[in-house]
């Protein structure tokens, strides 16, 4: 997987131009460079959402032309019916304004919601929803198919993402460029690249897995002796 800065919006992104992708958590003022930096080519990989007033904050940073790939939602457990029907009415007001904008919305779930956010999407159908791990998930498994960024700590665990076979980006809160590097490094060194799942996930989209009898899966690429297996 790739690491990657997750900034304070009120800082300068000069600094950070060679370490692009970045992240950003937003904190309700932009720093005066980001519009240059956009300009110069900077990528927004996402920007991570305080969750005060979600969809004002989501319009807010649409409109600011960082063109991020994500914008990532704080997500309590619903307690209840209506909070339920709130948190889907804010997912379909932010859904509506990302539309044809080639953003998606990625859920960083509260520690112990996963089973009743998965069950008030499957319910709704909410498919164009995904979700972002940390390291409070407790079973990643039955989100495998939909978790599109991360957000990790120095020394966090990140075996069962590697067991799940995830590959893409990591974020990791930094305050400069040289220690950033070296924490990164660190959890490269420790946790290095996968192609493939460790096991086949059991669900999809909060369903079960039907094995599909005529596809069959080898136990390795290739052999001990570096060849092909026949």
């Amino acid at each position: 997987m790739r690491f990657v800065p997750l900034i304070s919006s009120r800082m300068d992104p000069g600094p950070w131009l060679s370490q692009a992708p970045l992240m950003v958590q937003w904190e309700g003022i932009l720093h005066g460079n980001w519009a240059s930096a956009v300009r110069r080519g900077l990528a927004v990989h996402a920007v991570h959402l305080p969750g005060q007033a979600v969809v004002d904050e989501g319009l807010e940073v649409l409109r600011l032309g960082l063109g991020p790939d994500f914008l990532v939602l704080p997500v309590s457990r619903p307690q209840g019916r209506e909070a339920g029907f709130r948190l889907l009415g804010h997912l379909d007001s932010l859904l509506e304004a990302i539309s044809g904008r080639g953003v998606k919305l990625a859920l960083r779930l509260e520690e112990g919601s996963e089973a009743a956010v998965l069950e008030l999407l499957r319910q709704a159908h909410g498919e164009a929803v995904g979700f972002c791990w940390h390291p409070g998930i407790r079973d990643a498994e039955p989100l495998a198919d939909r978790i599109w960024c991360g957000l990790c700590e120095p020394g966090s665990d990140l075996r069962p993402l590697q067991t799940l076979g995830y590959r893409w980006d990591m974020a990791l809160a930094a305050e400069d460029p040289d220690t950033f590097r070296s924490v990164a490094a660190a959890l490269a060194a420790e946790h290095p690249p996968v192609l493939f799942p460790a096991e086949m996930p059991a669900t999809a989209l909060g369903r079960p897995v039907v094995p599909d009898p005529e596809v069959v899966f080898g136990r390795h690429l290739v052999s001990g002796d570096g060849r092909a297996p026949s």
